[in-house]
């Protein structure tokens, strides 16, 4: 238990400094990517049972959209809830096969954990799994964007937690607005 307070203590303070630093390492910058992009975030609170996980996935050559919400069992850390939502996102992606995705998150220390899977045992299970998925694309990269960007993804987490039954809910947005009834 300790441990995973430890580790929420250093994912807490590493959102704090990642919202203030200038990163210069370019898996870390705010990089203009070309291709098909997918963000993704978790929703963990101390307070609650629950943690949701979101993404968005745009295409910006067919200007499709995919969107995926779902909550879950509260893991023991916020970083952890990270992990599982891009262990999630790569499983949709791969089934909806998108075989070439930038994976975007506004959690630096998932993006250091992916990079260096070896200094995060505590994540070792689930680690193995994001190599496993990452095998199955033809080009993957998984890049740190600011929160500001990342409201998306944010909002599908956000709600899936705050929902009292499960949720599991992957859907297409359409490219023109339905129209009301006629």
């Amino acid at each position: 238990m300790e441990s995973a307070i430890t580790e929420s203590r250093a994912w807490a303070a590493a959102q704090i400094v990642v919202e203030q630093a200038n990163f210069s390492n370019s898996s870390l910058a705010d990089p203009v990517q070309l291709g098909e992009w997918c963000q993704i975030d978790g929703a963990w609170k101390v307070t609650e049972w629950r943690a949701g996980i979101g993404w968005y996935n745009f295409d910006p050559d067919s200007g499709s959209t995919l969107i995926g919400s779902r909550n879950l069992r509260q893991g023991l850390s916020p970083l952890q809830t990270e992990l599982e939502a891009l262990i999630w996102a790569m499983q949709c992606m791969l089934v909806h096969n998108k075989r070439q995705m930038n994976f975007q998150t506004d959690c630096a220390q998932l993006v250091k954990m992916v990079s260096k899977p070896t200094e995060w045992p505590a994540f070792a299970i689930l680690l193995e799994e994001v190599a496993k998925c990452r095998g199955m694309f033809q080009t993957f990269s998984l890049s740190y964007i600011p929160r500001a960007k990342n409201t998306k993804a944010d909002k599908l987490a956000r709600s899936a937690r705050a929902q009292p039954h499960d949720v599991y809910y992957i859907n297409s947005v359409p490219l023109v607005p339905l129209s009301g009834p006629a």
